[in-house]
């Protein structure tokens, strides 16, 4: 006992004496004395500590100035990327509330903690460290500032593949875990009035939680594998397009009429890749420049989406002159405008605006945008907007056939096959009905109504459809039978008028010629 005294005082004498010695030397040596012993002594030691340490601290920016303190998005990806292991190894845990995440509370290891990684056979150790000091304050009670950050440790033999590999590995996998587990927003662009101000944004979003997949959705499933394959050689293609030059974006052309499906689709898109949405509104934007600035404000990786493009704006050469028009109208008759439930856009959002918004300089900002048209009518839009290279992919979304029929009726009623199908099928061949009609008959409407008879009011349906068609196509063929009629009698008039002129024209001509025939024979008598 007494010897383990005495070593503990040895030891403590030569701390004190190592402690005296750096006083000294930091006090009365010169600095590029100190700087070149400083250097000499760390190769030294590196031989006995073979070890390499980096620091990633929590935050990044000026200390002096908070206001501009920025939290490192290489600290979150690290915590991120620990998370799993930390709640494995750790004794000490914190929980961490993550908002807009699929997993709220997050745990990681608490400060003082410790890790162990592996990465190619390589074992790596990271630890959670915290530095705390007391800075100068006008308070009586000096301000704490704690600097946390995170410690890696690892054998410099391998400096090259930490550096090279391991770090980018962690950002990656841990970005990709944020993505993963983070909650899909929609967003809307908020008028121009509404930018500036205390917390003011130009996009408002809430969480995006439409259920639709590709498996959900109601199309031939060779159309909709077409679709999927092209969506994942865009995700994965970031390199070809670095490669090729071209900026990492593809648009989508979505046509059909109402009730086809062309929502369902984007969400199914987005579900696919796990991208944001966001829904842009062109009637609020007042002009190219605020146009680009929502651009600008949006992330990479999301869906860009404008629905209805041919209602949206009038894109076209016409507008002028669609615009004279129009206020021609209004100022005839004021009251036809509020009638018809219409609002004044005063936007100045020009078609080569759109398209460079589209493809143009400023669609290169960011990285695996995808921008969605959606139209009911899609020629009445300019050909320059829908040409190949800016909606890259068109796709028509069409009336319902048998193959998207059977996939609502697994949706809705959880049947793979019945008797009644062959009846439907026939009738779809036949008659054009929406996805749409054909979901909201397949869905029952009470707790009595089983398969068999949202079937039967299926059929009932499509009959009703075909008839109203039939009705349709017989009278559109009245009408042009009474158009055709009606022309062909406006002629016969016509015939007869011109018939009747030419009749009276004759008429005044001989009269003209006997009387010019009569002067000339009475001169003739005369001379």
């Amino acid at each position: 006992m007494t010897m383990m005294g005495e070593t503990w005082s040895h030891i403590g004498s030569l701390i004190a004496t190592i402690m005296f010695l750096w006083a000294m030397f930091d006090k009365y040596f010169p600095d590029h004395l100190r700087s070149t012993i400083l250097s000499y002594s760390m190769k030294l030691a590196s031989f006995v500590y073979p070890y390499i340490n980096i620091t990633f601290n929590e935050f990044i920016g000026d200390s002096d100035k908070y206001m501009h303190l920025k939290r490192s998005d290489a600290y979150a990806a690290i915590e991120t990327y620990l998370s799993g292991k930390s709640s494995g190894e750790a004794r000490n845990l914190k929980a961490t509330v993550v908002k807009d995440s699929s997993q709220p509370v997050q745990l990681s290891m608490d400060e003082n903690e410790g890790v162990t990684d592996e990465f190619k056979g390589v074992k790596l150790s990271w630890t959670l460290k915290k530095n705390t000091t007391r800075t100068q304050s006008f308070s009586v009670f000096p301000k704490i500032d704690e600097k946390k950050y995170y410690k890696l440790t690892f054998h410099k033999s391998y400096r090259d593949l930490v550096c090279g590999t391991y770090i980018n590995h962690v950002m990656q996998k841990g970005k990709e875990i944020t993505v993963s587990n983070r909650q899909r927003k929609l967003y809307t662009n908020n008028p121009s009035q509404n930018w500036e101000g205390y917390k003011a944004r130009k996009w408002s979003h809430v969480t995006f939680e439409h259920l639709a997949t590709f498996d959900t959705l109601a199309m031939e499933s060779k159309k909709k594998l077409g679709i999927v394959n092209d969506l994942e050689k865009f995700r994965k293609g970031k390199e070809y397009y670095t490669k090729i030059g071209k900026a990492w974006k593809r648009g989508y052309l979505l046509y059909g009429p109402p009730g086809t499906g062309k929502s369902s689709m984007i969400a199914a898109m987005a579900n696919h890749l796990e991208y944001d949405i966001y829904d842009l509104e062109l009637t609020t934007v007042k002009d190219n420049t605020e146009l680009r600035r929502l651009l600008i404000e949006t992330t990479g990786k999301s869906i860009i989406v404008i629905e209805d493009i041919d209602c949206s704006l009038d894109l076209t050469g016409q507008r002028k002159k669609d615009k004279k028009k129009a206020k021609d109208e209004e100022a005839k008759d004021p009251i036809s405008k509020m009638t018809k439930g219409e609002e004044d856009s005063n936007t100045k959002v020009t078609l080569s605006g759109l398209l460079n918004f589209i493809d143009g300089l400023w669609s290169a900002i960011g990285g695996g945008r995808i921008i969605v048209f959606t139209t009911n009518h899609v020629e009445k839009l300019d050909a320059a907007l829908i040409r190949r290279g800016r909606m890259d992919k068109h796709i028509e979304l069409s009336y319902c056939g048998f193959e998207a029929f059977k996939v609502l009726a697994k949706n809705y009623l959880d049947v793979d096959s019945h008797p009644l199908f062959v009846t439907i099928g026939h009738l779809l061949e036949e008659t054009n009905i929406t996805p749409a009609d054909v979901a909201e008959n397949l869905m029952p409407k009470s707790l009595n109504e089983d398969a068999e008879a949202c079937l039967k009011k299926l059929i009932e349906a499509i009959k009703t459809a075909k008839e109203e068609a039939t009705k349709k196509v017989e009278e559109e063929a009245r009408l042009k039978a009474e158009k055709e009629e009606n022309e062909k009698q406006e002629d016969v008039k016509v015939d007869s008028s011109l018939a009747k002129v030419k009749e009276n024209c004759v008429g005044v001509l001989v009269k003209e010629d006997e009387a010019l025939a009569k002067e000339v024979k009475d001169n003739d008598a005369t001379a």
